[in-house]
């Protein structure tokens, strides 16, 4: 009799419990890393003659930019082979060199529309963030479109580069906040997807990748939305 009086075990909840602790992996490291990045800005803005050579100094900062997309390319490509320590480092270093990259945010706008900006980005990211974790629609072609989307962006990014026309930074920036909501729902579900079927003995490297994906597809929700919102500070 004494086996059946001992408590039903919740088989359920048991194997849920990898998939909870991944994403709860995933959103921690998110958020640390804008806490990383957001740090770095601040100090670097804290020196305008610091952040002003970075961002004047042509070659100096094109080696930022390509430093930062080598470490995104080597998480991607390669997380299988690495230990957890690895992968935590490149992330961390890859929030820090956004944060230097980025801290001209602070320098052009004032703090208080960086802040509403901010709430904005952070409360569409949930909404988008909900709806892609509990949606029983396949995103799978909304992420290829957007991606398509992603491509074009960074295409006529660098035609901005050389072109200063008024009328393609604003399209630029209505594409790109459609582009990087589709991403943020596209991603989520990708990953509650990728929850459970992460090697156990690399859940750790996986989480972080996700949470680069996740940090990316914020940071630049925000930095797009800050065309709009944002209030130049005044000379």
């Amino acid at each position: 009799m004494e086996a059946f009086d001992e408590p039903r075990r919740d088989y359920a909840s048991e194997a849920l419990r990898p998939a909870s602790a991944f994403l709860n992996a995933t959103y921690g490291w998110m958020c640390f890393g804008l806490l990383v990045t957001t740090g770095t800005a601040w100090m670097t803005a804290g020196s305008p003659t610091f952040a002003r050579t970075i961002l004047a100094n042509g070659p100096l900062f094109w080696v930022l930019a390509f430093m930062q997309l080598a470490i995104v390319f080597v998480l991607s490509a390669r997380v299988q082979q690495m230990t957890p320590t690895t992968a935590a480092f490149l992330f961390v270093a890859y929030a820090a060199l956004t944060g230097v990259t980025l801290s001209f945010v602070l320098l052009a706008f004032t703090g208080e529309s960086i802040a509403s900006t901010f709430l904005v980005s952070a409360g569409s990211f949930a909404a988008l963030a909900i709806y892609g974790s509990t949606t029983k629609r396949n995103l799978t072609g909304v992420g290829q479109v957007m991606f398509m989307g992603l491509v074009g962006v960074l295409l006529a990014s660098i035609v901005g580069i050389f072109w200063h026309s008024d009328a393609l930074q604003f399209t630029l920036s209505v594409v790109g906040i459609v582009v990087f909501a589709g991403l943020t729902a596209y991603d989520t579900q990708r990953l509650a997807r990728l929850a459970a079927d992460a090697p156990p003995d690399a859940v750790s490297s996986y989480a972080i990748v996700g949470a680069l994906a996740l940090y990316l597809d914020f940071l630049n929700l925000f930095l797009f939305l800050i065309r709009f919102t944002g209030r130049q500070r005044q000379e």
